[in-house]
């Protein structure tokens, strides 16, 4: 082959009998693969050498010629040319048939391509194929008709009536002939002609013929080459033959199959030479057909043929299709070398960037490395000797070498299933023992990872590129952020947690705690349970202790404290450290602090240990306004510090200082968080869990109310269905007041399990109220609750009913999780299929047009505001503020958080914002209308792949959702996913909702009809006189504010239910559908506590609008009725508006109605035929494409992959080939500098226009 990446489109096509002989070596004769006792292939056979090429490297069959001194010489004696016997692999030979078969790909394919052109049904067009029908080939003078089907007995009287005054034939040889002798330029305009006054089922009859007649126009492909007169043979080791052990031979099911072809060639060409009767040689040549048919489709007609074990044989088309296919399975999967694979333990001591590397594992990934470098150093006299050495691996030379080629090599580390991109990252490695990966903890949340067996797959990248993108571009220390919603992956859990909270948590009865007294010269002190009973519960023990509600002691209770003090953080340290100061006493602190006027200094009230939490924190993050002067010595971290304020905190990290200055402060909070959760202490005991006293009289409430229920029913005051909606409420207000009891006792307190729920870092209340409340109730299978609830929790122990009824919502939640992976892993690979090809392509495309953002609302929650919705985004327009006419947001600059909160701030509901939905850009988007790349917080750049981003994002929460059922243990009220994946996926499938909304298309009044004993809606207009009729479907509810004589507007729900994508895009248009997407998918996931930025969702419902159909071609290339990519629409219509400005009159343009897809049809209506037949239906979509001759322009990720060319996105885009890395920069001023990407992209353009 070329240059690989020589080449910019790739095309398909119908191969010709003569491009088949062109391809091909020689022809296979017969039927033989090896010689079972020399082990060498057969002359002429399946295997033969000297069709295919030498089974051993530079040595012919026969042995005359060995070495490869004799290249390329074609030995006289057995023939075979002296190559590489890797040429086994591209070689191809053919078989001549001796009769011409039909290809089953387009006699049986939906539509049947050859009954379309010849214009015959499918089943006669079998029937003659199969010799079971005549065709009439040339009526001559006949009363015939050209292609009139005639059976056996028809035949027979018209011979015996006409003689040879006519001719027809059957099998695969008549159709040829009538194939030969159709001109497709004349049918076409035929077609058209016909086309003009032709409706209903004849009209799309004549559409589907002339789309395929037009595809034999336009690709120059021959109609008779659907009829093969020769079969190509694939090269022999794409269909190898290996021995097992035990002398038997396991072959591939492609040589049974071509030997069946080549028995039955060779039995029709020896009968068509014995001059055999017709009968018996029209059998032969079915039989042959049904050969051929076997080995390009087996099973496609009739029954598959079978092998040995009763197992249908693999045809060429399986050896394409589905996951184990060629596509698939090779050309988007391959193994790779460099890599290796073992179980992960945690690594508190590894730094951000760093993972511990096994040392045998070490070695071998790095055995090319180490070698050189011992040859380098002179360790080893030649390769072959520091090859040896590495292997034994006793030399401690070897591991010094080791030592120093890892330094600053980075390893790639991935653990399956690899959801979304954070499942790959790189780490520099360290040498450590055993046999087993280190991982740090803050990288186990992006990887997903525990430490209870996972594995873990290691790759090393080789070249330079590779490693400097690995550093660069992957190193987990860069990637704090999630790609889906920019919020920080790398948040401290569990131990971290803990160890954080017990660090600046505030408690009594430690040494060195406040005084309280109750005068103000504070002489007389009171006890601190004197001052809770004064106080009676106003304020917490922990505000009492702090400085918080100091003054408010002193005017309410006359309450007075004194504290003790410090005359710096050393002192108190050392005051901790001997024992007279707790970590939880809040203390007097004197703190200074270099100013510009010197040094300044003030007291403080702060604990200790809020003391060494502040030490490693940047002490300007903005949780304390330094403006204030009474503030400017606090420490930024002056509260209980619980899971969702770790967040915070590294959020603000992030965002104020970068993530390098971050990934160091999270390691010193990683250590902290591990040593004082230890210094802490934390155990759980089953006296942990207190169950609540007043559990009891709640449960005895709930008895006496259910009781009472159940009389009503039985004197018939109630309807069952209203006794068991009481019946439940009453138990569940019992469960809520256990729960609340329960919480009201833990407050305040520092039950280790009520710390570890309070702090985040294990549990939630839901758990501990089975723990130590009550499990409740509990669904069953079907989701309905059951009215018995369990009233014990798990500490006092389930009775025997109990446990019988929970255990049932338990194998609910393993099978729900089970089943919908497994949905949600599909969902994902359709997502990364319709958005693979959108990447950032342009800076700007000038578009004038935005789409109108607000807040998402639920009801009157607000699922996501205007300021999430706006960050990151640009404004199509200036916004003003619409008071003082200040510029809030111009369309240069993108939205900050700042800008955001302003704009809200101002009233402002709603802002026109640049979107993806409206980007003009050819292929993929531009940077404007994309906005930030929120994994780095910063505008993205050209070449971002935000298709596959998209997809990931939208995907990955998609498995998580499917898993959340999983801990509720089936517990009736925690909300099962059915409104989750299921509604997701019928949102991007554009499907029409089971219980759809019916949509009033016009503006108007309302009234009820009823026809036929149904219901219709019927709504009028009384200004354009316009009427519309709704039949209500049985089971559907008409909407309450739909009554007779209301007025509705256009698009407005008459019925309950989810409205159908596709009746929105009809009657609002696409930016209503777009909005209506959205807000459900949004809904969808917010409901279920998952943030997904827009943007996301809008790159997939962008390729969901993408194509068109054209309704009036004007005078535009294009032909009315096809479906076609909207740019491709507007193009035309530009070119339109050219000609008009150019001078030329009476010109029309195009006319399109836009078209909404759901992703899997979306997937497959691509430009690109190599990403579509990866895709699902290889065998169709490859039909379609090589009968239209389709050009594939290798525009996507996928199409690029599998053709072995660099992806077109980040690095691989033209604009960064061939650049010359410049790794530091002289400044004007002669300092280096280290540029940034921002900078180097503006260096390489000036460089580039240079």
């Amino acid at each position: 082959m070329e240059n690989q990446n020589e080449f910019s489109s790739i095309r398909i096509g119908l191969a010709s009998p003569e491009k088949i002989r062109e391809w091909s070596y020689g022809e296979v004769t017969k039927p033989e693969t090896i010689n079972y006792r020399t082990l060498k292939p057969e002359k002429d056979g399946l295997y033969c050498e000297k069709i295919f090429g030498p089974t051993k490297d530079w040595e012919c069959h026969c042995g005359k010629y060995k070495r490869i001194r004799y290249k390329g010489k074609i030995c006289e004696r057995c023939g075979v040319e002296i190559t590489r016997s890797k040429v086994r692999r591209e070689r191809m030979g053919h078989i001549e048939l001796a009769a011409p078969v039909s290809h089953i790909w387009y006699f049986k394919g939906i539509p049947s391509r050859l009954g379309l052109v010849l214009d015959i049904s499918p089943r006669y067009l079998e029937k003659v194929l199969y010799f079971a029908l005549y065709i009439v080939t040339d009526p001559g003078d006949t009363p015939l008709e050209k292609m009139q089907i005639l059976n056996e007995k028809e035949y027979d009287d018209m011979r015996e009536r006409y003689e040879d005054d006519f001719e027809a034939g059957m099998g695969a040889e008549a159709i040829k002939k009538l194939l030969q002798d159709i001109d497709v330029f004349q049918l076409r305009d035929e077609l058209n002609a016909e086309l003009e006054n032709a409706t209903g089922q004849k009209r799309v009859r004549l559409l589907k013929r002339l789309d395929v007649v037009d595809a034999f126009c336009k690709s120059g492909n021959k109609l008779e080459w659907m009829i093969l007169d020769v079969i190509p043979v694939i090269p022999p080791d794409i269909r190898p033959m290996v021995q097992l052990d035990g002398g038997r031979f396991a072959t591939s099911d492609l040589n049974d199959l071509y030997r069946r072809v080549i028995n039955r060639n060779n039995r029709l060409k020896r009968l068509l030479e014995l001059g055999a009767p017709d009968i018996i040689v029209r059998n032969e040549k079915r039989m042959l057909q049904e050969a051929v048919d076997a080995l390009i489709d087996n099973g496609r007609r009739g029954r598959p043929v079978t092998g040995p074990s009763n197992r249908p044989l693999k045809s060429l088309s399986d050896m394409l299709k589905g996951k184990q296919g060629r596509f698939r399975q090779n050309l988007l999967g391959k193994r790779v070398d460099y890599s290796g694979r073992s179980v992960i333990v945690v690594g508190p001591e590894l730094k951000m960037h760093q993972c511990g590397l096994p040392k045998e594992m070490a070695i071998e990934l790095f055995k090319p490395f180490v070698m050189k470098r011992l040859v380098a150093t002179g360790a080893a006299s030649n390769i072959k000797s520091a090859r040896k050495k590495v292997e034994r691996a006793q030399d401690p030379a070897v591991w010094d070498a080791l030592e120093v080629v890892i330094k600053d090599h980075p390893v790639m580390l991935n653990r399956a299933p690899t959801l979304h991109r954070l499942g790959i990252q790189a780490f520099e490695p360290v040498l450590v023992e055993g046999r087993a990966i280190k991982l740090h903890p803050l990288a186990c949340t992006a990887f997903n990872a525990d430490f209870d067996g996972d594995q873990m797959a290691v790759h090393v990248p080789l070249s330079a590129e590779a490693q400097a993108e690995a550093r660069l571009l992957m190193l987990a220390a860069n990637n704090l952020l999630k790609p889906s919603d920019g919020k920080p992956v790398t948040v401290p859990t569990q131990d971290m947690v803990i160890g954080s909270y017990y660090l600046t948590m505030i408690k009594e009865g430690e040494p060195g705690q406040p005084k309280f007294f109750e005068d103000e010269e504070r002489t007389k002190e009171i006890s601190f349970e004197d001052v809770k009973a004064r106080i009676n519960g106003k304020y917490t023990d922990s505000q009492c202790l702090c400085a918080d509600v100091d003054d408010q002691l002193a005017s309410e209770f006359s309450i007075y404290k004194s504290y003790k003090i410090y005359r710096d953080k050393d002192e108190a340290m050392m005051a901790y450290q001997e024992g007279s100061l707790g970590m939880h006493s809040p203390a007097k602190i004197r703190v200074s602090k270099k100013t510009e006027d010197g040094t300044k200094s003030a007291e403080i009230i702060t604990t200790i240990g809020r003391v060494i939490f502040n030490n490693p924190i940047p002490q300007d993050l903005g949780f304390v306004d330094r403006t204030d002067p009474a503030l400017a010595f606090k420490p930024e971290i002056d509260f209980v510090v619980k899971k969702g304020e770790l967040g915070k905190i590294v959020d603000k990290l992030i965002s104020v200082h970068g993530v390098s200055v971050a990934s160091v402060a999270l390691d010193a909070i990683k250590a902290q968080g591990y040593k004082y959760s230890t210094v802490s202490g934390t155990t759980v005991a089953v006296c942990d869990a207190l169950i609540p006293a007043a559990k009891k009289t709640f449960l005895e409430e709930a008895e006496k109310k259910v009781d009472e229920i159940t009389m009503n029913y039985n004197y018939g005051l109630i309807t069952n269905d209203e006794r068991s909606a009481a019946v439940i409420k009453a138990w569940e207000d019992c469960t809520n007041k256990v729960t609340n009891e329960l919480t009201s006792n833990f407050d305040g307190t520092h039950n280790p399990i009520h710390m570890m729920v309070d702090s985040g870092a294990r549990g939630s209340t839901a758990q501990l109220r089975q723990l130590a409340g009550m499990r409740g109730l509990i669904a069953n299978t079907a989701g309905k609750t059951i009215e018995i609830p369990i009233r014990a929790n798990y500490r006092e122990g389930l009775n025997i009913l109990e446990y019988f009824i929970s255990s049932r919502g338990a194998r609910k939640g393993l099978a729900d999780t089970a089943l919908r992976t497994a949905d949600s892993g599909y969902l994902t690979r359709r997502l990364v299929d319709v958005s693979q090809d959108v990447i950032i392509r342009d800076d700007d495309c000038g578009c004038k047009e935005g789409i109108v953002v607000k807040a998402i609302m639920d009801g009157n929650r607000e699922l996501e505001s205007l300021s999430e919705r706006l960050i990151g985004r640009f404004p199509l327009d200036e916004v003003k503020d619409p008071n003082t006419g200040e510029v809030l947001a111009s369309p240069d600059e993108m939205i900050s958080k700042e800008a955001a909160d302003k704009i809200v701030a101002a009233g402002i509901t709603e802002v026109k914002i640049r979107s993806l939905i409206t980007c003009k850009s050819r292929h993929g988007v531009c940077r404007k209308c994309y906005g930030s790349n929120l994994a780095f917080n910063e505008p993205v750049q050209v070449g971002e792949a935000v298709g596959i981003i998209a997809a990931q994002s939208i995907g990955e929460p998609g498995t998580q959702l499917t898993m959340r059922t999983f801990h509720t243990g089936g517990i009736a009220g925690g909300e099962d996913i059915t409104q989750g994946l299921p509604r997701v996926e019928e949102l991007f499938e554009a499907r029409k909702p089971k219980q759809y909304a019916i949509l009033s298309e016009i503006d108007g009044t309302v009234r009820f009809e009823e026809v036929k004993k149904a219901q219709h809606i019927v709504v009028a207009n009384n200004e354009t006189l316009e009427e519309k009729k709704y039949l209500v479907p049985y089971g559907f509810r008409i909407r309450e504010e739909i009554t007779e004589g209301a007025h509705v507007v256009k698009g407005q729900e008459l019925t309950y239910g989810s409205k159908n994508p596709n009746d929105i895009l009809a009657i609002l248009g696409e930016e209503a559908v777009y909005n209506y997407l959205i807000q459900e998918v949004q809904f969808a996931y917010r409901t279920q506590g998952v943030d997904i930025n827009d943007k996301h969702i809008e790159v997939i419902v962008r390729q969901m609008l993408k194509k068109c159909t054209v309704d009036d071609a004007g005078d535009t290339d294009l032909v009315a009725g096809t479906m076609v990519d909207v740019s491709a629409v507007d193009e035309a219509n530009d070119q339109i508006d050219a000609r008009i400005a150019a001078g030329e009159t009476g010109l029309k343009k195009a006319t399109r109605t836009p078209v909404l897809m759901g992703i899997t049809k979306a997937s497959l209506a691509t430009d690109s035929f190599l990403s579509a037949a990866s895709f699902q239906e290889t065998t169709r979509v490859l039909t379609d494409a090589a009968i239209k001759g389709k050009v594939d322009p290798l525009i996507g990720l996928k199409e690029n992959v599998i053709i072995g060319k660099l992806v077109p996105a980040g690095t691989g885009m033209d604009v960064f080939r061939d650049v010359d890395v410049i790794p530091s920069y002289l400044s004007s001023d002669g300092k280096e500098e280290i540029l940034n990407l921002e900078q180097l992209q503006k260096l390489l353009t000036n460089n580039a226009s240079e």
